[in-house]
């Protein structure tokens, strides 16, 4: 797995969804409103305790988990 020390996960914080430094902000939430528009600097005003390397490291790690696979259809019986 790739470093990832901002995001953690843990069974007992929002059901164990990938979340910013262990509170109760998801890495989905974020990247749904990066993808509806809303920039950065509106993220930090309406959530004071992130940072901005918690976005970008949010952004990354979603990156990373949609990252393409090839699979070689001969190999996959």
């Amino acid at each position: 797995m790739n470093n990832f020390a901002r995001v953690t996960q843990d069974p007992a914080v929002m059901g164990g969804q990938p979340c910013v430094r262990g509170l109760r902000v998801t890495v989905s939430m974020l990247v749904g409103q990066v993808g509806a528009g809303r920039s950065i600097d509106e993220l930090l005003a309406d959530y004071p305790y992130l940072e901005r390397e918690d976005i970008l490291e949010a952004l990354r790690y979603a990156a990373w988990r949609l990252r393409e696979h090839e699979v070689d259809l001969a190999d996959a019986s």
